[in-house]
């Protein structure tokens, strides 16, 4: 009696045993599973437009379909960049942009840096019409060297300048250098949709920028909706960028650096532990665009291209944690 009870209890621990085992191989391959899917769903797409900077220079090519768009920019240089989209009113090309607008804005800035910041914004008076005209249609937030920024927006046809107007150690604007490549859309469609954003950002000039949920380790696809437009004190539209902080980075100093038109401001090198990871620029009011980032943990910031954002709402930090 007592060899049989021991029998079925060791049958009994057995089968226990086995559909253990089982339901830790089930559970081992339904995790397995869970993360393959959500690695698939914030891949980037393969059918992008490849935009490669190794100097001064856009490379890539010079007529895409309308609709949504992925660019991806590879700042291959040893100078942080981006690229923006500005769309041309009709009969003006990169021609009138390097006869009527380069030499006000050089002109303005030599003024600026000379310490004659009145003058110089006087300067800008003899800016043309048509300037107010230019449609600003995204493109990439600052992007550190040897980084890679995937933006994706929706573009209307016509005719645009894919312009950076970052500047050099001197003063001089990067689109004087070579930074300013034209750009056709045709009527033909993309046939593109956008992606699926893990992360939604809405970008306001009145009430500065605002999440729907914590920003967590790991890739991540940001939307980024205008919610209104306007032109700041530099002349610029409030845009989206997304910025690395090291221990030892001001955000002071970050602030100050992001308006233009101090004569040390977005002029290379850029701030002390800061490294710039992409973002949107500058588009109209109603507008959406997409961009990727790889997060590791550590302090971060969304900051927009104009001047006193702390006070505007539009610099906001955040930590991902491990």
């Amino acid at each position: 009696m007592k060899a049989n009870n021991l029998k079925i209890w060791t049958l009994l621990l057995m089968t226990l045993l086995f559909f253990n085992c089982k339901n830790e191989k089930k559970t081992e391959l339904t995790e397995e599973t869970i993360v393959e899917e959500v690695i698939e769903v914030i891949e980037e797409p393969s059918n992008v437009i490849d935009i490669v900077t190794r100097s001064m220079e856009f490379q890539s090519v010079d007529t895409i379909p309308s609709g949504w768009n992925t660019f991806k920019y590879q700042n291959l240089s040893n100078e942080t960049h981006f690229f923006l989209m500005d769309k041309y009113p009709e009969g003006k090309t990169v021609e009138h942009t390097l006869t009527d607008v380069a030499p006000v804005f050089a002109e303005g800035m030599d003024l600026i840096n000379e310490g004659k910041s009145e003058e110089g914004f006087a300067a800008f008076g003899k800016l043309p019409e048509w300037f107010g005209d230019i449609i600003f249609s995204g493109g990439s937030g600052l992007i550190a060297p040897k980084h890679t920024a995937v933006t994706t927006i929706k573009l209307d046809p016509g005719y645009y300048i894919m312009e950076c107007y970052v500047k050099m150690p001197n003063g001089k604007f990067h689109t004087l250098m070579g930074m300013a490549k034209p750009i056709f859309v045709t009527d033909e469609a993309s046939g593109n949709t956008p992606p699926e954003a893990t992360v939604n950002i809405a970008l306001s000039g009145e009430t500065g920028i605002s999440y729907d949920k914590d920003i967590t380790k790991g890739e991540q696809i940001f939307s980024v909706y205008v919610k209104d437009q306007k032109q700041h004190e530099n002349f610029m539209w409030h845009d989206l960028n997304l910025v690395k902080l090291d221990a030892n980075a001001s955000e002071d100093a970050l602030e100050s650096w992001m308006d233009w038109s101090d004569p040390k401001g977005l002029i290379t090198p850029v701030p002390n532990g800061v490294t710039f990871l992409g973002g949107v620029n500058d588009m109209s009011a109603g507008s959406t665009g997409y961009f990727y980032a790889d997060l590791e943990p550590g302090k971060y910031a969304f900051i927009s291209e104009v001047p006193n954002t702390k006070s505007k709402g539009l610099f906001k930090v955040f930590e991902v944690i491990d």
